[in-house]
C-alpha cells in the first residue's frame, strides 16, 4: 500500500476581498476508497491527479480519471469524489475565488457542465500549485501575490494542453486570425520603433505574404495602418498632455524623428501638431465660464 500523506498551506496574506485570490493550496496520496461529499464549496476548487484513479462526480456526471487528468469544483455545485480501491489517487489542489474568478475561469473551457479535462501527465499544473504551496508555507504575506502569477500559468496550461483558444477561433479563418495578430501587435508596440520586418519574424510569417493579406483585410498596407494609428496616438496626447513638448509626443508614439512627424502629421490631419493643439486649446477656451 502507498504511504498516505497530506499537507496544506493557506494565503497568509487573505485579502477580504479582490479581484482574484488563491486561498490555499496543498497536495495529498490518498488511501483507498478515501471519499469526499457530497458537498456543496463556496469557491473553485481545481484538482490535478499526478498518479493513480479515482471518480468525480457532479449533479449530472461521473467522470473517472487518472494520471494528469484535472477536475473543476464551481462554487455551489454538488460534487464528491473518492480514490480508487486498487489503486488511489496522488493529487495537488489550488482554492481560489475573487470578483474576476468565473470570467477567468470561463476562458479556460472548465465550466460547470464540462468541468473535467484530460490532459498529458507530464503538464506543468502539478509544479505551478506546488510553488503556490511552498510559498504560503514561508508565510510571507508577498506570496500571495506569486499565486495569483501561478494561477494564470495554470490556466494558461489548460488552454494550451485543453486546445481553447482553436475552440474560441472555432470557424474563424487562417487570414482572419493573422491579420488581428498583426493589429494586435501593432497596437501593443506602436509606441517602441519597429519595424514590419520584426513583427514579421515575430509572426513567422513572409513580410509580402503578410502585406498583401493585411491588405485586402484592411484596405491598407501593414506601414500604412502603424503610422495612422501612431498618428491617432499623438493627437490623444496633443489633447490630453499640454505639458509635452512635440518631440516627446513623437518619441512617445514611436517616431524618434520630430521633423518626420511633424510631415506625416499634417499630411494625414492636415495642420502641424502645433497648429492641431492650438486650435484645441482655443476651442476649449471658447467654452470656459
Amino acid at each position: 500500500m502507498k504511504p498516505t500523506t497530506y499537507s496544506v498551506a493557506s494565503n497568509p496574506a487573505q485579502p477580504e476581498a479582490s479581484r482574484l485570490r488563491v486561498r490555499f493550496a496543498g497536495e495529498s496520496q490518498t488511501l483507498p476508497r478515501h471519499a469526499l461529499g457530497p458537498k456543496i464549496y463556496d469557491h473553485f476548487l481545481l484538482h490535478v491527479i499526478e498518479s493513480g484513479r479515482g471518480t468525480f462526480r457532479t449533479e449530472a456526471d461521473t467522470y473517472p480519471l487518472g494520471p494528469g487528468d484535472c477536475f473543476l469544483i464551481h462554487p455551489g455545485q454538488l460534487v464528491s469524489y473518492v480514490s480508487d480501491h486498487n489503486d488511489p489517487w496522488r493529487y495537488r489542489w489550488v482554492a481560489f475565488d475573487g470578483d474576476a474568478a468565473a470570467v477567468e475561469v470561463e476562458a479556460t473551457g472548465l465550466l460547470p457542465e464540462r468541468p473535467v479535462l484530460h490532459m498529458p501527465s507530464e503538464s506543468r499544473i502539478p509544479g505551478y500549485i506546488s510553488r503556490i504551496q511552498a510559498g504560503f508555507q514561508t508565510k510571507e504575506e508577498s506570496s500571495h501575490v506569486a499565486a495569483v502569477g501561478y494561477l494564470y500559468l495554470i490556466w494558461a496550461e489548460i488552454m494550451r494542453l485543453g486546445g481553447r483558444p482553436a475552440q474560441v477561433l472555432l470557424g474563424e479563418p487562417q487570414v482572419q486570425r493573422t491579420v488581428k495578430q498583426m493589429i494586435n501587435y501593432m497596437t501593443a508596440q506602436y509606441a517602441h520603433p519597429v519595424s514590419i520586418e520584426q513583427m514579421c519574424a515575430s509572426l513567422g510569417y513572409n513580410r509580402a505574404y503578410l502585406s498583401r493579406i493585411f491588405k485586402k483585410e484592411t484596405g491598407m498596407t501593414p506601414i500604412t495602418y502603424l503610422l495612422r494609428l501612431r498618428i491617432d496616438q499623438s493627437k490623444r496626447l496633443l489633447r490630453e498632455r499640454p505639458d509635452l513638448s512635440i518631440e516627446q509626443v513623437a518619441a512617445s508614439v514611436g517616431l524618434t524623428d520630430p521633423l518626420y512627424f511633424s510631415r506625416q502629421f499634417k499630411r494625414w490631419v492636415g495642420k502641424s501638431p502645433s497648429r492641431y493643439r492650438k486650435d484645441i486649446e482655443d476651442t476649449s477656451a471658447q467654452y470656459q465660464p
